[in-house]
Formats: structure tokens, sequence, C-alpha cells
């Protein structure tokens, strides 16, 4: 089962460069959100997690493909999809589009770990059975 989630994002001044282009280290807080979103759509905002598990995500690992840049005032979607769920880590597929036009590509692989520690920590129960649902089955 594939479910992509989209988080909608618009360009301001404060993205983008002199040129009205998006700055490129932006595109990480574009990504960074949308994760962020699509696990609170989930019944797990990072608050909670933090609090109620003493877990937080980490970025691992992420590879980008920027492929076209935004501008000043676009509307963007950014997605979600879950590639791989393990025990302590993820790993998303993620991209940013205007329209049609796909603007970037990324992969990113986050680890569970402690709060307080930064130990690699299992995903909860619950949590882990709903992301293991969410899985998509590529073949390889």
């Amino acid at each position: 089962m594939n479910d992509t989630f989209s988080h909608p994002v618009r360009i301001y001044w404060e993205d983008t460069d002199a040129g009205g282009v998006v700055y490129h280290a932006q595109y990480l807080a574009f990504l960074e959100r949308a994760r962020t979103e699509w696990l609170r759509a989930r019944g797990y905002g990072q608050e909670l997690l933090r609090e109620a598990h003493d877990l937080v995500f980490v970025v691992r690992a992420m590879r980008i493909d920027f492929r076209k840049p935004a501008r000043l005032d676009d509307a963007l979607d950014v997605t979600v999809s879950l590639r791989q769920c393990r025990r302590a880590s993820l790993v998303i597929a993620q991209a940013i589009r205007r329209g049609d036009d796909t603007l970037l590509d990324a992969e990113v692989r986050v680890a569970a770990v402690g709060a307080g520690d930064f130990r690699p920590r299992g995903i909860p129960e619950p949590l882990y059975d709903q992301l293991k649902l969410l899985e998509d089955k590529i073949a390889e």
C-alpha cells in the first residue's frame, strides 16, 4: 500500500535569494515540515513522541536531486511516502512539486533515538504497526 502524504508550501521572500529563487538549504526546511506534519496526521506529533516516549527522529542520511528551481510566490506540494519501516529507523521518499513539475526529489533515512541520550530506540509499537501498513512495497 502506498499512502502519499502532501503538505502545501508557498514561497515567500524569506525563502529566496536576491534573484527570487529559493535558496537550496530552504528545501531542507520544507522537507522537514512535511515529515513532521505527516507524523502529526497519524496522531504522533514531535512533542508527544518526546514527552510520552522519550523519542525523537533524527536525520541520518539524505540524498537530494535538485531538478528545477522554485521561485517567489510559487505554490508547492511537498510529499512524503514511507519506503521502509524498521524497528528503529525509516526510509522516506520525498518530492517537491509545482503542479506537474518535480522540482526536487529526496530519500531521507531517519533514526529513532532517545530524546535524552540520542541512543537508538525502538519505535513505539502502536506507531510501528501503523507505519508498517504504510510501507511502500517496491519490488527490487
